[in-house]
Order: C-alpha cells, then structure tokens, then sequence
C-alpha cells in the first residue's frame, strides 16, 4: 500500500531534524576529540612527554570511538570517509610509538599530518569550521615564518593576509570560546600588528623580531580554542 503525500511530507519533517542532530553530534564529538589532538600537539611541541603520551592516549580513545561509527550524514557520500578515519587512527599511533621512543620533534611533525586529514575532510564535503580558519591561518603564518625579513614588502603584504585570516576567525567565533577568548586572539592581533608596523616602517631588524613573536601568542590561542 502506497503512503499518502501528507504522511511522507510527516517523515521528512521528523527526519530533518534527526538529521541535523547527527550531523550536530559528530562534529561536536570531533571537536573534543581535536581538543585531545591539540593538547598532544602542543606537548610534542613543549617537550613534556609524559604529557604528550596522555594526551595522544585521550586522543586515541576519542578517535576510536568517532571511528566506530557509522558515517554520519554529512559524509555518507564521502568514498573517502573511511581511509580518512584509518588515516588518522594510524598517524595517531605512529605518534604515540615516537613519544614512547622519546622523539618528541618527530611525534610532533607526524601530528601535523591529522591537521592536514581532517581539513582535508571537511574540504572535500563543503564543511568550513572554527578549526579550518585556525588552520588556515597558521598555514599562512607558517608561511610569514620562512620569509626574509628584508623583503619587508612582501611581508607587509602577507600581514594584511594575515590580519584578513583573524577577521574571519574573529567574526566565527566557537560556540564554547570562553571568557579568554577575546584576550588570546587580541594577542594574536597584536602580533600581526606589530609585523605589518615593522614592515612598513622598512624596518627590517623590527620585521625579524615581529615574525619572531607570531608563533607564541598563535600557539596558547590554538592551544585553548584551535
């Protein structure tokens, strides 16, 4: 027996929102899980290996947990989705082999690949989250980080990159950011501004110093909201 139009436009109102709670749900589970993925990246980064080891153990289990899922709507037609999920699973125990071998630089730069995995992810499903603007950001910064110092026009140029980045960043602001959230990003601004006052001064001994102070204030900014 065929079901009346008003009883499948019922079903499609009561799934919608069934969906959006799942899509909801795993995105907020992978935010706590990249939290744990933070941490563990800051601590290889710091030096702390007892640190680095509980943090990657946090981020782990969080993982295994988003793995053993079934892929939630956002991503069900993502082939990808899968290997995404292996990947990261297998960087993340690479990692943890290091840290337990106490190579924390080398833990630290296989981390950076999980960044790189989950970006990828929510690129290749149109899905452009708090995280993918810190990471496009710091991608910049990494950038800016390589530059010479004495090409102060082309540093000035990527500091107003750089300050569009925080605007955006700024004006999508995480759903848990706290009450030191304007204090960490306002110093990350300040360092910017800095970079962009110094490389239009033509000062190239201040535009050293000021690419010298970007990674700082990004990394306890990341470290807390990233």
């Amino acid at each position: 027996m065929k079901r009346s139009m008003p009883a499948l436009l019922v079903a499609l109102v009561l799934a919608v929102p069934a969906m959006a709670g799942e899509v909801r749900d795993f995105e907020t589970s992978l935010r706590t899980a990249y939290g744990d993925y933070r941490a563990a990246l800051f601590a290889t980064n710091t030096g702390g290996s007892s640190e680095s080891a509980a943090a990657l153990d946090r981020f782990t289990k969080a993982w295994s947990a988003l793995a053993a899922l079934p892929a939630p709507p956002q991503y069900v037609d993502d082939a990808a989705f899968p290997d995404t999920m292996k990947k990261v699973t297998a960087i993340a125990e690479s990692a943890s082999a290091q840290v337990a071998g106490g190579d924390l630089a080398k833990a630290h730069a296989t981390l950076e690949g999980i960044r790189d995995e989950i970006g990828d992810l929510h690129l290749r499903n149109d899905i452009y989250s708090f995280s993918d603007r810190m990471n496009a950001y710091h991608a910049r910064m990494e950038k800016v980080l390589g530059m010479d110092a004495a090409d102060t026009i082309a540093v000035r140029e990527e500091a107003a990159v750089l300050e569009y980045l925080l605007s955006d960043i700024k004006a999508h602001p995480p759903r848990d950011a706290g009450g030191n959230f304007e204090a960490l990003l306002g110093a990350v601004e300040t360092s910017v501004a800095k970079l962009r006052g110094a490389a239009t001064n033509n000062d190239a001994a201040a535009t050293k110093a000021a690419i010298g102070g970007l990674k700082a204030p990004y990394s306890k900014f990341f470290l807390t909201f990233g």
